[in-house]
Order: C-alpha cells, then sequence, then structure tokens
C-alpha cells in the first residue's frame, strides 16, 4: 500500500464524512418540513381505512373517497378546536380582569386549608422553608404574572399551527390519494434486487401502523368518555374540554396517564377556590382520583392489551423494554415514535434478515 492510496482513502473518508455533515444539516434545517411529513403520515394511515371501506364496499371513485375521508376528519378536528373555543375565551375576558393579587391570596388560602387540613400549620410549614435558605412562602414566591405575556404570544403561536395545520392536510390528502407515492419515493434509494421485498415490508407496515393508530384513538375515546362522565358527575366546569385534554395526554406511554391525573386534580380543586376543604374541595378531588383510578385500570388491561397485542403484534413486555429505551434515549418524543418506529423495524428485519435467530424470536407472530 503506497502514498497515494493511502492519501486517496483519506480524502474518501473525508468526503464521505463530510457528506453525511451535510446531509445532517440540512435534515436539521427542513425539520419542520419532515415533522408535517410524519404528522401528514399518521393522518394518511388513520384515514386509510375509511378510504378502503368507501373505495371496496360503497364502490366510490378513489378521488371522491379521499375527499369524504378528509372532509370527515376535518369536520372531527373542526369539532375538537370547537369545544376549545368557550374555554378559551371564558379564560381571555377572566385573564383580561385578571386580578394577580386576589388570585395570589386564593391559592395562599387555599394552601393554608391543605397544612390545616393535614394538621401541619402554615407558621411551622414556612419554619421548616426558612431553616432551608428558602426566604419565602413557595405560592408568595410563585409570579403568575407571566399569564398576560403568555397570551400576547399566542396569536403567533395560532399563526404558525394555522400554517403547519394546512401543509399536514395538503400532503396528507395526496398520500391518501395516491397510497404509493410514499413508496416510490423510499424505492428510489433502495437496490433492484431488494425492491420487491422492501414493497411486501411497506405494505405490512402500513397495515400495522393503520391498526394501531386507530385502535389509539379507540383508547383515547374509551378514557374521554370515562373522564367525562366523572367530571360530569362531580361537578366540574368545562368537563369535555378538561376530560380530552386529559385522554389525549395518554399518548404518551406511563407518563402520559400521570400528567393528566395531576392536571385533572389541580383543575378540580382550583375550579372550587374559596369553598371549604374539607367537605367540598377534597371529596371532589378525591372522586376525581377513583375515575382516574378506573379508568387506568380499563386502559392497562383492556385497552392497551388489545391494541399491541392484535395490531402490531408485539409482546407487552416487549413494548414496555422499547419504550423505556426510548424514553432514555429521545426522551418523550422517543417514548411516543417507539412503538411505531420498533414495528416498523421488525417487518423490515423479518424481510431480509428472517434467518436471524434474534429476528426470528422477535418477528414470530408477524
Amino acid at each position: 500500500m503506497n502514498s497515494k492510496t493511502i492519501s486517496q482513502g483519506i480524502l474518501r473518508a473525508i468526503g464521505i464524512l463530510t457528506g453525511i455533515i451535510l446531509v445532517l444539516y440540512f435534515l436539521y434545517k427542513i425539520q419542520s418540513v419532515l415533522i408535517y411529513l410524519a404528522f401528514a403520515a399518521v393522518i394518511a394511515l388513520i384515514g386509510r381505512p375509511i378510504v378502503l371501506f368507501l373505495r371496496r364496499k360503497i364502490k366510490f371513485p378513489n378521488t371522491l373517497a379521499v375527499i369524504l375521508t378528509m372532509v370527515l376528519m376535518i369536520g372531527l378536528l373542526g369539532g375538537i378546536i370547537a369545544l376549545f373555543i368557550p374555554l378559551i375565551t371564558e379564560q381571555g375576558k377572566n385573564l383580561s380582569l385578571l386580578d394577580i393579587d386576589q388570585l395570589q391570596s386564593n391559592l395562599n388560602s387555599l394552601y393554608k386549608e391543605i397544612t390545616q387540613y393535614f394538621g401541619a400549620s402554615p407558621e411551622v410549614v414556612t419554619e421548616i422553608i426558612e431553616e432551608s435558605e428558602l426566604e419565602k412562602n413557595l405560592l408568595e414566591g410563585f409570579d403568575i404574572g407571566f399569564i398576560p405575556n403568555f397570551l400576547n404570544s399566542f396569536v403567533g403561536v395560532l399563526s404558525t399551527f394555522s400554517i403547519g395545520l394546512f401543509s399536514v392536510l395538503f400532503i396528507s390528502f395526496f398520500f391518501l390519494k395516491d397510497s404509493k407515492l410514499f413508496q416510490k419515493g423510499l424505492l428510489t434509494f433502495v437496490p433492484d434486487d431488494k425492491e420487491s421485498g422492501m414493497v411486501k415490508s411497506i405494505d405490512k407496515i402500513n397495515n400495522l401502523l393503520s391498526r394501531y393508530f386507530v385502535g389509539l384513538l379507540l383508547q383515547i375515546f374509551i378514557l374521554f368518555v370515562i373522564y367525562t362522565i366523572v367530571l360530569l358527575i362531580v361537578g366540574i366546569e368545562n368537563a369535555i374540554v378538561i376530560a380530552f385534554l386529559c385522554a389525549l395526554f395518554n399518548i404518551i406511554p406511563y407518563i402520559g396517564p400521570i400528567i393528566g391525573g395531576v392536571i385533572m386534580i389541580l383543575l378540580t380543586m382550583t375550579s372550587n377556590l374559596g369553598a371549604d376543604f374539607s367537605t367540598v374541595i377534597l371529596p371532589k378531588a378525591g372522586y376525581v382520583l377513583i375515575g382516574l383510578v378506573i379508568g387506568q385500570l380499563i386502559d392497562n388491561f383492556f385497552s392497551q392489551p388489545f391494541i399491541f397485542s392484535n395490531s402490531v403484534k408485539s409482546h407487552p413486555l416487549e413494548i414496555f423494554l422499547i419504550i423505556i429505551i426510548a424514553g432514555l434515549l429521545f426522551g418523550v418524543v422517543g417514548m411516543i415514535v417507539a412503538v411505531p418506529g420498533y414495528t416498523a423495524i421488525k417487518v423490515v428485519s423479518k424481510e431480509f434478515l428472517s434467518e436471524n435467530k434474534i429476528v426470528k424470536s422477535l418477528t414470530g407472530n408477524l
């Protein structure tokens, strides 16, 4: 091996590394477009069963089936947004007339009632906090004056959301209209002798993920119904909106239900500020907690096993480990995309590495 060969190898390695860096930088700069594509792909997977039903059972033309599906999904989205309009309007009026000092006083009153109910006087708690070198009461140190500033930035966020929503819907329409569009783009990077296997893998992934996302919607809907019933029985205002928000957090595995439950209980307690803590606030929070437990028991022993076993063909323990690993590596986003990503990897591995012992054991149900 002479110096010329070595130098050519070094230059080739530098060129490859430079190319990889440029590609990664390019992907970073267009990350918003990639997010739009990901959301559009999910919407297309959810709408795919509806399009197939309209085409095969009712004999609609493909374009008409896609248009009706998009109208249905846009109507559903519009209905969900309409749920939040009264809440946002009401809260906007309240915040425009918000007396920060009065709200701070109400929160401090609730804090004192809680400490007195559990047998600890506010003076003792304050003394403990001061001994730990915190000079102020925790609630007094919490500045809620950020709320008006947050509302000022809401218009900018709304405009960005509108652009993103239009882009996602536009891309989703063509993903549904031409179901092979994504497949054709992907096959341009696949060698000719591997195309047939990749086509089989893509079709299998589409079927599994369509069932998974539809099952996920069913899971959210079941929790939404349970939470709504509980909040209506307890007598919480805006029960439907609160129930929907808390059910939606269930998209985040394991952590999401905890976040949703904490939000629901806090909203229950703060919606009754001024009432007696021991006879009104605490019992209502307890009833909501019972409803949360019932909802999670149904979800853990019925909804999730049904979705994971019948849609992505994976064992619950297998899914648990994958979600935990993805969460440690990529955070909350990793936990959300862990199941779809793992399913896609399993399908492709079975198609191209079917003789591998590990792949055989993991893909036996596919």
